[in-house]
This record gives C-alpha cells, sequence and structure tokens, in this order.
C-alpha cells in the first residue's frame, strides 16, 4: 500500500475540516436532519487492495502489485441513540492485482499470475457520531462484512498448474474507519477513510499438496484502504 497515496488522503480530510471549522459564516443546514430514525443515502469511491500473505517455509515470497479499483454503493442508516447508528452499506468493489512468485523461475507463465476481483460486500457498521459541530460531525465506524467474490473461480478442476490462481467465493472482512459528515444546504456529504481487512483464507490451494504457488503459502487475505464518498 502506497504511503503516497494514504498521504493526500489525509492531507483532503485535513483542509476540509479546517475550512469548515474556520467559516465565518454560521450558517446552521439540515438541522432538524438527525431527528431521523431511519434515512438512505448512496456512495462511490476508490480502493486500493493487496494481500496479506503468511508463508510455511522462509525462502518463499509472493510480490503483490495492486492496482487502484472503484466502490459503488447504497446506504441504509438506523439511529439507535444521538451518537449511535447501525449501519449497512451493500455495494460492489472491484480492484485487479498482479502476484510476483519471486521463488518461482521460468518465465511470466510460471511465475506471474493476475489476480481480477469484484466483490458483492455487504458490509453491516456501526457508526460512533460525535456532536454536530455547526455544520459537520467526525465520526468512527466499524464492522463486518460478508463478500461475495463473483470472480471467483474456486470450482474450477483446473488450477496453478494450468494458469489457474483460485479463489474462494464467500469470504469475511472487518473494516475500521473515520470520516466527517458536512451538512450542506440541499444535501448530506459525507466522506470517509477506512481499512479493509479479511477475516478468513480467501486461497483456494491446488491439487498437488506440494504445488510451488500455493503449498508454502499458510494464509493469504485481502487487506486494503477504500476512500468512499457518501451522499445522503
Amino acid at each position: 500500500m502506497k504511503k503516497q497515496f494514504l498521504l493526500i488522503l489525509l492531507v483532503i480530510f485535513s483542509v476540509t475540516v479546517n475550512t469548515y471549522a474556520q467559516k465565518k459564516d454560521k450558517v446552521i443546514y439540515k438541522q432538524t436532519w438527525d431527528n431521523q430514525k431511519v434515512f438512505w443515502g448512496y456512495y462511490l469511491g476508490v480502493n486500493k487492495k493487496d494481500y496479506k500473505i503468511s508463508y510455511l517455509v522462509d525462502h518463499v515470497f509472493v510480490d503483490v502489485k495492486a492496482s487502484t479499483g472503484f466502490n459503488v454503493g447504497l446506504i441504509g442508516d438506523y439511529r439507535l441513540h444521538k451518537n449511535i447508528s447501525l449501519r449497512l452499506e451493500p455495494g460492489l468493489s472491484s480492484n485487479t492485482k498482479e502476484l510476483a512468485f519471486t521463488h518461482i523461475y521460468g518465465g511470466a507463465k510460471d511465475s506471474i499470475r493476475e489476480v481480477n476481483a469484484t466483490y458483492l460486500r455487504i458490509p453491516l457498521l456501526i457508526k460512533l457520531n460525535a456532536n454536530r459541530y455547526y455544520n459537520f460531525r467526525p465520526y468512527l465506524i466499524g464492522g463486518v462484512s460478508y463478500d461475495y467474490n463473483f470472480s471467483s473461480n474456486q470450482d474450477n478442476p483446473d488450477d496453478n498448474y494450468e494458469g489457474e490462481f483460485r479463489m474462494k467465493k464467500n469470504n469475511f472482512t472487518y473494516e475500521i474507519g473515520i470520516g466527517v459528515d458536512f451538512y450542506l444546504p440541499y444535501f448530506i456529504f459525507s466522506p470517509s477513510i477506512r481499512g479493509v481487512f479479511a477475516i478468513n483464507n480467501e486461497l483456494v490451494k491446488d491439487n498437488n499438496p506440494n504445488s510451488p504457488w500455493t503449498g508454502p503459502i499458510d494464509y493469504f487475505g485481502t487487506r486494503g484502504i477504500f476512500l468512499k464518498l457518501a451522499f445522503h
């Protein structure tokens, strides 16, 4: 995960929050918004994902080259308390990774695998809101998600010996993040940064237990940073 990506996101948050905090115009928008028990919205954004990998032996290493992907989905928010909400955020997340098995020789045909993954994500989250300050309110958010991998080739009988790197269909992740609700004249704008981490092992082992691609791997799970821009 590139440090520059995270740094840019943090700078955007800092500049935006400072701008709102220092505004001289103290017009209060959407004053009755937080009285709602239920509200809806949608989000879009980008992600940067790779894999956390642990090994059974020391001489094996898989280099993961991640690209930037996208997220899009819906939001349902149920207010449990003045400062606590239960949130459902079903949506799609897509990303492509390139795996380089540095211990395997013989050219790119054997040592390189491209993993395309499009997930249906159904996160169930708890949102902890600070008290509103004029037209913005920071929050913490976290929870668990069921992720269905549409690109999974789990049931494919071919494996890495035929060039197929296999991933599981059904997966679970947890996520934590921070964000800010900005109360604007006609809608609520809510950017957030999330860290997403796999709970289960997503790797489908090759048929040969001594496979050089999957035999030395103990755990293989998604991890990533999501930037979400939500609108309510």
